[in-house]
Order: C-alpha cells, then sequence, then structure tokens
C-alpha cells in the first residue's frame, strides 16, 4: 500500500505544482500573484471576498465579493485583475487547493491566458502566507468590527479598506513602509 501511496503523491505534486514555494518576493509587478478568498457574516448569510494579490508591492489587484463561491467567481477576479494590469509572459498565480481554484474551468482559463499556475501543499496556509496576512488584518481592521445587513454593505465596506486604506495608505515591511500605491508608483517612476 505504501508504495501506491508514494505514488499518488507524486502524480499529485505533479498535477499541483508549488511554484512560488514561499519566495514572497519579486523585482518588479506582474510576476507573482496570489488569491485567496474569506467568509463575512450579514444578516442574509455568508458571503464572499476574493482577492488578487501583486507580491512585488502587496497590492489589491482585482478583488470582488459575491453571495456564492463558485469557479466562474474565480474566473471573473483574475479577468479583472489581467484587465486592470500588463502581464508577462512568465506570470504565476499561487493559490490553494480549493475546489474553485482546481476547477477545470479556472485551470483552462489560466491555460488560455498563458498564466502558470502555482498551489499551496494541502494543509499549509503559510504557503501563501501574504494572502492570508491580507485577509486577517482586512477582517480584524474591518470586516469583523462591524455587522453587516447585506452583500451591498459589504461591497462597500471591501471598496473603502480596500481601495481607500489598504492599498493607498497601509505601510507595509515589505515596502519599506510604504503603501503598496506608493511601491508601485516608486517603481514606474524609476523605470
Amino acid at each position: 500500500a505504501k508504495p501506491k501511496f508514494r505514488y499518488q503523491k507524486i502524480i499529485e505534486d505533479q498535477q499541483f505544482p508549488n511554484i512560488i514555494n514561499r519566495q514572497f518576493s519579486s523585482s518588479k509587478p506582474n510576476q507573482k500573484w496570489t488569491s485567496d478568498m474569506t467568509y463575512i457574516k450579514t444578516a442574509q448569510g455568508n458571503v464572499y471576498l476574493g482577492v488578487i494579490m501583486d507580491i512585488f508591492s502587496r497590492k489589491i489587484i482585482s478583488w470582488k465579493v459575491s453571495s456564492r463561491m463558485t469557479s466562474a467567481f474565480i474566473v471573473e477576479l483574475i479577468r479583472n485583475a489581467l484587465i486592470k494590469r500588463s502581464t508577462s509572459s512568465n506570470l504565476i498565480l499561487h493559490t490553494d487547493r480549493g475546489s474553485q481554484y482546481t476547477s477545470h474551468e479556472v485551470r483552462q482559463f489560466l491555460d488560455t491566458n498563458h498564466i502558470n499556475h502555482s498551489f499551496s501543499k494541502p494543509g499549509y496556509p503559510w504557503d501563501n502566507a501574504v494572502t492570508e496576512a491580507f485577509i486577517k488584518y482586512a477582517k480584524k481592521e474591518e470586516f469583523n468590527r462591524r455587522k453587516f445587513n447585506n452583500i451591498i454593505e459589504v461591497r462597500q465596506a471591501a471598496f473603502t479598506y480596500i481601495e481607500g486604506f489598504y492599498n493607498t495608505r497601509r505601510p507595509h515591511s515589505a515596502n519599506d513602509l510604504m503603501s503598496p500605491n506608493q511601491k508601485e508608483s516608486n517603481f514606474h517612476t524609476n523605470h
């Protein structure tokens, strides 16, 4: 039984490679993106916040709130990032192995757009530590401090937090205490 398990693990590792391998730095924007989702409670039930972060600056380049966590939700999240950003052919998107991220629809969309898909190992949230940290702080600083009636209020709070605070004013040690927008602005000024 042991050789069969080992063979299955090798196939699984080839099917879901960890390309980033906790290398959470990048020399320029649009080389490495990470993505994750979380739920937020409302009076009408849970809604879901999905984000894509550029590792270079820790900027949230795409975000979406939905009442359903589906592969179509993830495709739209990635599509929004591609519309906003110029990408290279070597772009890597790192995610966990959730069913939405491993779905045929998402993997086909990534292949069509020449995006390399990197996966965390099962049960290793620190393989996606930068996005997990964003979610932790977003919940601590915004979403767990309030009660939401509905998805509209969550969308408004997400916009205010991400676009009005996190990307524009929140300092990051990885950015020499600059905000994500400041880090990218400095890069574009110097290149």
